[in-house]
């Protein structure tokens, strides 16, 4: 696990030497606030990280300093009830497609029998894609045609679960520009349908946030919480970019739990999120 957070977040621990001073004991406030920068965390976040800590600062310090940003009282949304839906929102180009085969692996890995509902009727190619990775994984997939409702989506692939006795169920819906109304509509409407096929459903909203796009990402983040509410997030592409550090705004400005972080493009290349591991990665680089 420890090498898999190494492997995602090379490219922002490769930022951080370049900006840090030699590994050492004990960094100065400004050395540290550079790296902090660097990283592509918020300058509000980053002052106020800074505020309690003295001159001269050690690993201990940091450390109780990073790890403050996820001590949050976060619901984690876990539930034994059976079909267990989740439905996955975000914009297109977040990775929501391959995110769901991640999920669906790694349910899979565990014993559980899963469905996949294919809710992004907007886009053809996301029918098609999602359909290619149920083929791939072997998993069972309730899809339409481009431009149908994606609510009869929604329903039809909770019922099939239902019928079948299936444990998951993970439902891919459209990522329009989220300042559209007709998506926030299009997705509380599929929101209602799934608490009527399936009382309580769905039982977790997750976001796909592309780590690429660093701190950015909040806003688009805060948006599609105002619209439906959101459960939790999974952070894609961190392998790709050197903000890494985003990760402690998102925790920050979002005060939700992130679950998961997509480390690569294969369906295996998912792992849960662990805060003390992920600062750990960083002062890895910094001090002795």
């Amino acid at each position: 696990m420890f090498n898999l957070f190494k492997k995602v977040l090379g490219k922002t621990t490769a930022a951080i030497k370049e900006v840090a001073p030699a590994k050492k004991k004990e960094i100065s406030k400004e050395d540290f606030e550079d790296i902090l920068l660097e990283a592509d965390v918020n300058y509000e976040l980053v002052e106020r990280l800074l505020k309690a800590l003295p001159k001269s600062i050690n690993r201990v310090q940091a450390f109780n300093s990073m790890i403050s940003v996820f001590q949050y009282k976060a619901d984690w949304k876990e539930s034994d009830v059976k079909p267990f839906v989740e439905m996955i929102i975000g914009v297109n180009g977040a990775g929501k497609t391959t995110t769901i085969s991640k999920l669906a692996h790694r349910y899979k890995e565990m014993g559980h029998s899963v469905i996949l509902g294919a809710g992004d009727t907007f886009r053809a190619a996301a029918i098609e894609q999602l359909s290619r990775w149920a083929n791939k994984l072997d998993v069972p997939i309730v899809a339409t045609q481009q431009g149908h409702d994606p609510s009869a989506v929604v329903y039809d692939t909770i019922e099939s679960a239902k019928a079948k006795g299936l444990d998951n169920v993970i439902i891919d819906t459209a990522g329009r520009l989220h300042t559209q109304t007709n998506l926030s509509e299009e997705l509380k409407k599929m929101i209602r349908v799934a608490g009527k096929a399936q009382e309580g459903a769905p039982h977790r909203k997750m976001l796909i946030l592309d780590g690429t796009q660093g701190s950015s990402s909040i806003n688009q983040a805060k948006v599609f919480n105002e619209m439906v509410g959101i459960d939790g997030i999974i952070i894609t592409k961190l392998d790709g970019t050197a903000k890494g550090g985003s990760v402690l705004s998102i925790a920050d400005e979002l005060q939700m739990p992130i679950f998961y972080i997509g480390t690569g493009e294969q369906p295996k290349d998912l792992i849960r999120f662990k805060a003390n591991e992920y600062v750990n990665t960083i002062l890895d680089e910094i001090f002795i």
